[in-house]
């Protein structure tokens, strides 16, 4: 058991973490999460719809904060057209006939929110009323790389043909720059199944833009990325049902500062991470091993808000699948039973090894640390967790951290200095 052996005396710890680990990531700066989020949108009240957008949106558009705009139905962007949105304009999804923004290929969306002004995509239901997936989501198609064996791919969701098809070999290419972006209340199951997730991206290329972006209450997954090069930051992650970050199809890239909060009570019955990483897809096959995704993920803070009374109800914070790359740095993970689960392509433990790093981070679990498939090898990869800070014993999220469960604004900073907490070598 990871929180009752092989553990350090203090001094050993000490003279660790003057070497290794001299850093303490707590004092990372936090404030690139304030004004412009909310974590209390059921609460919110928002202006009525007055104009509705058509479904084919052929010729450039440009939406304008004095209207606010109702989505009904699948809305396409086709054609080359541009959509673009200015600061502060609201735009609500219908929930009887649940909505879908989608950005098709060779089209762009430009919605460059501010701080003080930022875009919300919300539900159309009152205040008080409104339910994760309550309407669909925004996908956006981009030409650059996918690691399937055609290059190119077609969206989740039985999408109109037409329009559903993305993927090429334009690595630079620019589909849609989202800055100061609220998604709320979006994943509808109803009409599909799959594919209605807040943030669907789809082969963008390293030229989009995609920062301070805020998703919650989802029915599905917050973020979902399929194949694309691109590094993007300060992302949250509020209450999904299914998994707040889900990478996969040769998706190469780094996210910095995201957050992922959810609920014990709160998952999906297949199965919720905060971060799932697939190497590729098995139903597409790949062109290559070696553009099998790969990820590196700095200054995440995973938590499930669990306690003592609920935490049985949690897995594991990443999952990682058919040979992903995870690299994860200076992040906090806490509330979950493991810091990561592999699946069986992963057979031995050199494998598991080149596949996932984690250092100078922070974990709070109550289980091992390590779930695997392969039992042989499940003692053994216990040491992938080594170079990190552990509490010995499981500890709730509300005193572990400063004001978790704050409606207005959580904060996730430890209590003590990381520098206090064990660590294993």
């Amino acid at each position: 058991m990871l929180k009752h052996c092989s553990l350090v005396t203090g001094l050993i710890l000490l003279l660790f973490s003057s070497t290794i680990i001299a850093q303490d990531f707590n004092e990372n700066d936090d404030r690139w999460a304030k004004v412009w989020t909310n974590f209390s949108p059921n609460k919110t009240d928002y202006p009525t719809a007055e104009e509705k957008l058509p479904n084919i949106i052929a010729n450039n558009t440009y939406l304008t904060n004095d209207v606010v705009y109702l989505i009904s139905g699948d809305v396409y962007v086709t054609s080359g057209a541009s959509l673009t949105i200015q600061e502060g304009t609201i735009i609500r999804g219908d929930h009887k006939n649940p909505a879908n923004l989608i950005i098709t290929k060779g089209s762009k969306l430009i919605a460059a929110g501010t701080k003080s002004y930022p875009i919300v995509f919300t539900s159309n239901k009152a205040a008080k009323s409104r339910n994760s997936g309550d309407w669909g989501g925004i996908i956006i198609a981009g030409s650059g790389k996918t690691n399937t064996a055609s290059g190119t791919g077609i969206m989740e969701g039985n999408f109109n043909p037409q329009f559903s098809s993305y993927g090429g070999d334009q690595l630079n290419e620019e589909t849609v720059i989202l800055r100061y972006v609220r998604i709320e209340f979006s994943g509808n199951t109803t009409k599909r199944k799959k594919g209605s997730n807040g943030l669907s991206l789809y082969s963008i290329g390293s030229s989009s833009i995609i920062d301070n972006i805020m998703i919650s209450h989802s029915g599905q997954d917050s973020f979902n990325f399929h194949g694309g090069t691109n590094n993007i930051q300060n992302l949250i992650s509020f209450k999904a049902n299914e998994d707040d970050y889900h990478i996969s199809e040769g998706f190469k890239g780094n996210l910095n500062n995201i957050v992922a909060v959810r609920h014990p009570y709160i998952t999906s019955p297949t199965g919720s991470y905060a971060i799932e990483v697939d190497g590729y897809n098995k139903s597409l096959g790949f062109t290559k091993p070696n553009d099998i995704t790969d990820v590196t993920i700095t200054n995440a803070t995973l938590v499930n808000l669990s306690d003592k009374t609920n935490f049985q109800h949690t897995g594991s914070a990443i999952y990682t699948t058919n040979s992903a790359m995870t690299y994860i740095h200076k992040s906090k993970i806490s509330g979950f039973s493991d810091v990561v689960k592999f699946d069986k392509s992963y057979t031995s433990l050199a494998l598991i090894q080149k596949a996932f790093m984690m250092d100078n981070s922070f974990f709070n679990i109550h289980s091992e640390g390590v779930e695997v498939s392969n039992q042989v090898i499940k003692k053994s990869s216990l040491n992938i967790l080594k170079y990190n800070r552990f509490t010995k014993n499981f500890i709730d999220v509300k005193d572990l951290f400063d004001d978790p469960q704050n409606n207005l604004a959580p904060k996730f900073k430890l209590k003590q200095s990381m520098n206090n907490y064990m660590v294993m070598q």
